[in-house]
């Protein structure tokens, strides 16, 4: 008995990473779903609560997936409780879908001088969720639009504003877009190198979350980066989510095409996650960090921070 949760915890893992990978091996970034062709021009938001509050790291990834290959048009998810608490009910025969909750518990063991020391373990606990389509009863407010399309170029000065923001060194010149830790800046191509603004936006979003790695920032250890190949993919899987998340919150998309240095990253992917089935929870949760802290330097954070 005392080895069932350890066991469905690994199934937990390994299920959803194999859903994943099954994608990455038809050479399909699954992260990429929601901004299909049908969907390039409408306005893709993160998945929200049943509050209106957006999911984080890994759920995104789990809930964008759930709601391309089930068809559903709005984003908002709740559980059982949720909906019957709003006087509502998920209709009979629908199937919930997976979404993740992360945590720590403390352990005590002997530390073999008759003491005890107390560790932190990390545990993973799956619950369902029900998009508001498969709910009867809902206010009429929860099958309303939740996101408003914003005009084009209002996206982009939004955008605009939000690197500049950052206060990261953006130069400009050449035909490589990267992030150097050796002199803390970002280099990106002229802007007429990109097809519009939303390419140069989406672009910078990926340098943007590479820039968060220093140490006084979110402090992602990227000395491995030009050396070994397994810790290069893994910083650049963090940067394709972050890049995801953060062109979602912009309501921007982010880049469709693999630039072709980041093309044969798909096999370093594949390579990872088939011989770590947590590489893709840890991945989501650093471009979690990485997006939270580049909001967090916004004027309006702040003045959310001072109001609180």
């Amino acid at each position: 008995m005392g080895k069932k949760p350890e066991a469905d915890r690994t199934d937990i893992y390994t299920k959803i990473t194999d859903r994943i990978v099954e994608d990455l091996e038809r050479g399909v970034r699954p992260w990429l779903k929601p901004w299909s062709a049908a969907n390039t021009n409408g306005r893709i938001s993160r998945p929200l609560r049943h509050n209106g509050l957006p999911y984080s790291g890994m759920n995104v990834l789990l809930l964008w997936s759930e709601q391309m290959s089930r068809g559903f048009a709005l984003p908002m998810w709740m559980t059982f409780r949720q909906a019957l608490k709003l006087g509502a009910a998920v209709r009979k025969g629908e199937t919930g879908s997976t979404v993740v909750f992360a945590s720590r518990f403390t352990k005590s063991d002997a530390d073999g001088n008759g003491g005890e020391i107390d560790r932190e373990i990390p545990f993973l606990k799956a619950y369902s969720v029900f998009n508001v389509e498969q709910i009867d009863g809902l206010p009429d407010s929860y099958h309303a639009p939740v996101t408003e399309v914003i005009d084009p170029v209002e996206r982009i000065e939004n955008a605009d504003r939000f690197f500049e923001n950052t206060g990261a060194t953006i130069r400009h010149g050449g035909n490589q877009a990267y992030y150097s830790p050796v002199t803390d800046h970002i280099q990106m191509p002229p802007f007429e190198a990109f097809r519009d603004a939303a390419g140069y936006a989406a672009v910078l979003a990926h340098e943007s979350t590479h820039w968060t790695a220093s140490k006084d920032r979110v402090g992602r250890d990227l000395s491995r980066y030009a050396k070994d190949r397994t810790d290069r993919a893994r910083e650049e899987l963090i940067a394709e989510l972050g890049s995801c998340f953060l062109c979602a919150d912009l309501g921007i998309a982010p880049e469709l095409e693999p630039r072709p240095d980041h093309a044969s990253y798909l096999q370093s992917w594949l390579s990872v996650l088939s011989n770590d089935r947590r590489a893709i929870f840890q991945a989501a949760a650093h471009a979690q960090r990485a997006v939270t802290f580049l909001h967090s330097l916004q004027p309006a954070a702040d003045e959310l921070k001072h109001a609180a």
